[in-house]
């Protein structure tokens, strides 16, 4: 009987990380030169813009939003402006504070990406544009260059 009760304790002291649900939070798409750009040559020119944030919601649950801004150019005209914010809610409680700041800023991320590429793709396709096929980002090193720039600026990284 108390070792039930000790590996009881113990559980409940472990670390937990649970995805309750995967979301589009906002999505927009954007072709201000259709129909003439299609009758161009495609020679196109791709900038992203990728940024993540995230809030506390009730007791240890925490919305994540991985924000996806693409703006593609042939030339110097903008063909499409794509852009999604594909959001989580998970459940994380038992970490640590630099745990749960790189939980946050680069696990829910990372989950999150693929979600947000393949909603950008299809977005785009529908647009009559062929696919982005962005390539997989490391937010582990997104993150570690993100505390290095807030430490060599004397801030303290955002907890949530």
């Amino acid at each position: 009987m108390t070792e039930q009760a000790t590996n009881g304790a113990a559980q409940g002291e472990n670390p937990q990380f649970s995805l309750q649900r995967i979301y589009v939070k906002d999505l927009s798409f954007e072709a201000p030169k259709s129909p003439e750009i299609f009758r161009q040559e495609w020679a196109p020119s791709v900038a992203l813009d990728l940024n993540t944030r995230q809030k506390a919601l009730e007791g240890d649950f925490h919305e994540v939003v991985l924000s996806l801004s693409v703006t593609v150019k042939t030339g110097e005209e903008v063909a499409f402006i794509a852009e999604v914010q594909q959001a989580g809610i998970f459940l994380i409680r038992g970490l640590d504070a630099a745990s749960m700041s790189h939980t946050l800023g680069a696990f829910c991320p990372n989950i999150l990406f693929p979600y947000a590429r393949e909603t950008l793709d299809s977005l785009v396709v529908r647009g009559s544009f062929p696919a982005l096929m962005l390539s997989p980002v490391n937010f582990d090193a997104l993150y570690a260059q993100e505390l290095a720039r807030l430490q060599a600026a004397g801030e303290a990284p955002a907890q949530a």
